[in-house]
């Protein structure tokens, strides 16, 4: 029976229900951090519980004794700083009593506190991500069938701007050095202008020199949206709509800002809408509201030049 207990890895103790003394094995007194054979009672190993399930386990300790039958709690303890997950066993109502003396084990629980603490975790997380790509998508079904020619330039254009999603998710992975769960600021613009390379003429005329950092998982989705935005305007009326136009996109970082110059040059010159489009709306919504973050625009004969400022600590979450 020893070598069982042993290898099950749980404590024994005991419990006289008269004086309220407390007696446990080796593996308890080291469970609790109390030295052995210390006298103890309830009210002293209580000393050792978190203070938020407290209560809640003194209460359930007082009505052991009216419980007829297996009982099991669980609780945190918290020892030097250190919080330890505990599940205490035992069987409650005084019949049969022995030797006016109650039973039952700790176990050390921790690591399945923490597994289940992480799955909950990951599942509410995935369910928010799904929410807010559903609402994403719903947004720009809405905002691309208003400016569409028909129903296959309605499919292409809502296709490029999911696979666009599509992809800065992709790039979300875990970085070295703790930096976090993240896709690198390069690296969300290369893969997404790269589609731009496959028009042939337009190969290797993107240049991108962005700082090395970070882009949260919320915050990859929205700079998604505001790339794609961008390089479809280029395609259409800006330097990638013909063949002697380049882009460079480059940015620096100033205090708790990150800004970005797209600069486009050797394309038809631009004249500005006298009305914001609904891609426009999008990208300033998604620049002001997400990334806590402005964009302005400077028109030129030789391309246009666009100015965006992202908050860096909304870009890193």
């Amino acid at each position: 029976m020893a070598r069982a207990v042993d290898a099950a890895g749980i404590s024994l103790w005991v419990w006289n229900v008269d004086s309220d003394d407390i007696q446990m094995d080796e593996r308890g007194y080291a469970m609790w951090d109390v030295p052995a054979q210390t006298a103890l009672t309830f009210e002293h190993l209580s000393e050792k519980i978190h203070p938020t399930d407290r209560d809640r386990v003194r209460s359930a300790y007082v009505a052991t004794r009216a419980v007829i039958g297996p009982y099991e709690i669980d609780f945190r303890t918290l020892l030097d700083e250190e919080v330890r997950w505990i599940s205490a066993r035992g069987r409650g109502s005084d019949e049969d009593i022995q030797r006016r003396t109650m039973t039952g084990v700790f176990l050390d629980v921790t690591g399945r506190k923490q597994a289940e603490e992480s799955s909950e975790l990951l599942a509410g997380e995935m369910s928010h991500r799904v929410k807010n790509l559903l609402s994403v998508a719903s947004g720009l079904a809405r905002i691309t069938s208003r400016t569409s020619a028909g129903v296959e330039d309605m499919a292409q254009q809502l296709t490029r701007r999911l696979t666009a999603l599509g992809r800065a998710h992709d790039l979300v992975r875990p970085l070295p050095g703790n930096q976090g769960s993240a896709a690198l600021l390069g690296d969300i613009f290369a893969v997404l202008l790269d589609p731009y390379d496959d028009k042939g003429a337009f190969a290797g005329r993107i240049r991108i020199a962005v700082p090395r950092m970070g882009v949260g998982q919320n915050a990859a989705a929205s700079l998604a949206l505001i790339v794609h935005e961008l390089a479809t305007n280029s395609l259409k009326y800006g330097s990638l709509s013909v063949e002697e136009g380049v882009l460079d996109v480059s940015g620096v970082l100033a205090g708790d800002a990150v800004r970005i110059t797209w600069t486009e040059q050797g394309g038809p010159e631009v004249i500005p809408a006298e009305t914001q489009g609904y891609g426009s709306k999008l990208v300033r919504q998604a620049l002001e509201g997400q990334l806590g973050g402005s964009i302005s625009y400077e028109w030129a004969k030789s391309g246009a030049t666009v100015l965006v400022e992202i908050n860096a600590d909304r870009l890193a979450n």
